[in-house]
């Protein structure tokens, strides 16, 4: 799996998403699961249970019909060869907890 650790991966989540009041939302839900790196774009270093939460939070507020949201998994290989200009390459936040 990718990621910082041996049971999480890196997901890569995009959305475009129509509603002012839903995008934020979006935004503030991924805001708990990952980085912000770019317009709509976040890194998250998630388990699968994670995962799954993530995208059941999702799930309740983006509108089908109207929005677009997409999660991308990041193999070992993949995460590899993730190129970065302008910023480090991903890497999961390291807490140390006192």
């Amino acid at each position: 799996m990718a990621g910082g650790t041996p049971e999480t991966t890196l997901y890569l989540v995009t959305y475009d998403i129509v509603d002012d009041r839903r995008r934020a939302k979006v935004h503030q839900v991924l805001t708990g699961f990952g980085e912000w790196v770019q317009q709509s774009v976040f890194e998250c270093h998630l388990t699968r249970r994670e995962v799954i939460l993530l995208r059941s939070r999702l799930q309740q507020l983006v509108n089908p019909r109207q929005d677009n949201l997409r999660v991308y998994a990041l193999c070992d290989v993949c995460l590899g060869r993730v190129e970065a200009i302008g910023s480090d390459k991903p890497a999961p936040k390291i807490v140390y907890l006192v």
